[in-house]
């Protein structure tokens, strides 16, 4: 018996290494300030919660449709144009296991053995995973606080190759925080389509960015680009990481290969937590959630403040998601060991920068300020604490 080759390539997410720390240093009996974490500590609205109670009333709870229930496919339509200004016809609506599983439908829907797919570096690091899974190639492309850490039209033709097929950005980011301004966004849209790639943009985040000027929300990227593959989830904006909902909106060309293969994948993502789903969009859920967007914009600002205090800067201040991707080279640790430390000797739990890629991976670690206010002034109190030791020694 032979494990397959795809198994033993596919490299670990190494972050979870200091979770499992983590884990093991609070059953020891440490309290541990946990500022690696990509999760809201606030749940999931109340309607929401009310309804999943709702439904489990008896009913029969039957698979759904492989790309979702009609009527939760008809509300993330009307969001879209509510919310964003652009009609989405809800037949290219794809409702998946997260939005993990619409990754994954989206790239085997796209990528063969040989397709390149260009992505900034650094990114989030399972995008890597999955491309190789399917044969195609992760082309990390180098990006620098002078690009927000965002890919940009010219990088994104200084790294195109004849086997360029599919060019994806995240907007906001993870482990950055940042956007692309609208207009690189378009151009780099425009130059993949012209060039004939698909575009495979990751909004999961979209709804927790800051807003423009006139207090409008950012915009989808639907909005210029129609045609784009758009992943977004009900995890970040409307806390509902362990529900395991999320969404795609697909161009007419792969709403049937995605649903074929969503069928033999996936079957269809739950059935009582697509019924409960229904409840994030109603006026109370979405006031709930503009809520807790305006309260991690007040924990950013002590996010910033205080690694600016304690010597860590931050090259490029975020602007949407719940991260900071903090430059850790003038303590004379690199990221990993400076993680290693923090997490074992001050009891505050970072993530290295290994994960995202290897341009910035050495010297940056990512901070979430999705903890409460009160852990984020406790961990940056430890941080500051401890690396005054490591000054003074």
């Amino acid at each position: 018996m032979q494990v397959s080759r795809r198994a033993q390539a596919i490299e670990p997410f190494h972050a979870m290494a200091f979770g499992d720390l983590a884990s093991e240093l609070e059953a020891a009996g440490h309290r541990i300030v946990r500022l690696n974490l990509g999760e809201p500590d606030f749940g999931a609205p109340a309607a929401v919660r009310r309804a999943m109670v709702g439904t489990m009333d008896g009913r029969r709870l039957a698979y759904t449709s492989s790309q979702g229930t009609p009527e939760l496919r008809a509300a993330i339509a009307s969001f879209y144009r509510d919310r964003h200004g652009v009609e989405v016809d809800p037949a290219r609506i794809a409702v998946t296991m997260g939005a993990s599983a619409a990754l994954v439908l989206t790239i085997a829907a796209t990528v063969d053995e040989g397709t390149d797919v260009l992505m900034a570096d650094p990114s989030y690091p399972c995008n890597r995973q999955i491309v190789a899974s399917f044969g195609g190639r992760a082309v990390a492309v180098p990006t620098s606080p002078a690009t927000r850490f965002q890919l940009t039209r010219d990088l994104v033709d200084q790294a195109w190759t004849p086997a360029t097929g599919v060019v994806m950005v995240a907007t906001p980011s993870n482990p950055t925080g940042t956007t692309i301004p609208r207009d690189e966004l378009a151009a780099i849209s425009d130059l993949a389509r012209e060039r004939g790639a698909w575009r495979l943009v990751d909004e999961i985040y979209l709804d927790t960015a800051d807003r423009d000027p006139d207090g409008s929300p950012q915009r989808t990227v639907l909005a210029h680009d129609p045609d784009a593959i758009v992943l977004n989830s009900f995890s970040k904006a409307f806390g509902m990481t362990g529900w395991r909902l999320g969404w795609c909106v697909l161009p007419e060309a792969l709403v049937t290969p995605v649903e074929r293969l969503a069928q033999n994948y996936f079957l269809s993502a739950s059935a009582p937590v697509q019924i409960a789903a229904l409840e994030a969009f109603t006026p109370e859920s979405l006031a709930e959630a503009e809520e807790r967007r305006l309260d991690l914009l007040a924990r950013r600002g002590t996010m910033l403040d205080g690694l600016a205090r304690i010597g860590l800067p931050v090259p490029s201040a975020p602007d949407g998601a719940f991260y900071a991707f903090a430059d850790v080279s003038g303590t004379g640790l690199d990221a990993w060991d400076l993680c290693g430390r923090a997490l074992r000797e001050a009891h505050v739990a970072l993530t290295p920068g290994r994960d995202f890629g290897a341009t910035h991976g050495d010297t940056h670690v990512r901070l979430s300020y999705a903890a409460s206010h009160a852990d984020i002034v406790e961990g940056l109190d430890r941080l500051e604490r401890w690396l005054g030791s490591l000054r003074s020694a």
